[in-house]
């Protein structure tokens, strides 16, 4: 998330949606290696078509993410376009798989 978005929200709400299902699968959370740079606009208020472009890179890896397997956690995915421009930056920072994990999926 954006800290700006973060301000507005007040909360990061995949961040409180992975960390209870980290650490009852007793998996790692890296919370800092991948990072929202660029404040995009409310996907909700887009088209399809213009998510995907508003979340051309968007995205930005801190460090390196070679060799690592990596579940992005969110709460909601309409078009998969912000799950898709994550997994692409950490895809191309090293990593070898990229899963998407969600709680609810628009029809």
């Amino acid at each position: 998330m954006h800290p700006a978005r973060l301000k507005e929200r007040g909360f990061n709400q995949a961040l409180e949606i992975a960390q209870p299902i980290a650490k009852r699968l007793q998996l790692p959370m890296e919370i800092g290696l991948l990072s929202r740079h660029k404040n995009t606009e409310h996907q909700a208020r887009l088209s399809a078509k213009a998510r995907w472009h508003n979340m051309r890179n968007a995205f930005v890896c801190r460090d390196s993410a070679n060799g690592l397997r990596i579940a992005l956690i969110d709460d909601v995915m309409t078009s998969g376009a912000s799950m898709n421009a994550a997994a692409q930056a950490l895809k191309s920072a090293g990593a070898i798989e990229v899963f998407a994990w969600v709680i609810a999926r628009t029809p």
